[in-house]
């Protein structure tokens, strides 16, 4: 099959990875979607279907640590660790990453890096 966009091929990606990557209650699924704006993460838990946190630059509690950062790398790298931090005060210590189809660099590598400073494991 030849991929036709970049999206497809995205989608693509995602699929085989969601194969391999869910989660459970023990141990939830970190999601990252990153836009041309703002990134996002989402712990959430596949069992059940629910998710059990969400976090973003646009998030109101995290708002003001991000006044004063240039660029979507130091941005991303602080919602990972809000994304940490929420989880522990839910009792959440443990997830797996899902890179969500992206390339693990950049953005993405900055929301994991921020979440393992706040304390996730991965």
């Amino acid at each position: 099959m030849i991929t036709k966009s970049r999206v497809q091929h995205r989608a693509r990606l995602k699929h085989h990875i969601r194969l391999r990557i869910s989660g459970t209650p023990e141990t939830p699924r970190l999601s990252v979607f990153k836009s041309l704006r703002h990134v996002y993460a989402q712990v959430i838990d596949d069992a059940s279907g629910k998710t059990l946190l969400s976090v973003s630059d646009l998030s109101k509690e995290i708002r003001e640590k991000l006044q004063g950062l240039k660029g979507q790398v130091a941005l991303a790298k602080q919602v990972g660790k809000a994304a940490a931090q929420k989880a522990a005060e839910r009792g959440i210590t443990k997830v797996v990453f899902d890179r969500n189809g992206y390339l693990y660099h950049g953005v993405v590598k900055a929301v994991a890096d921020g979440a393992r400073e706040g304390g996730l494991k991965f």
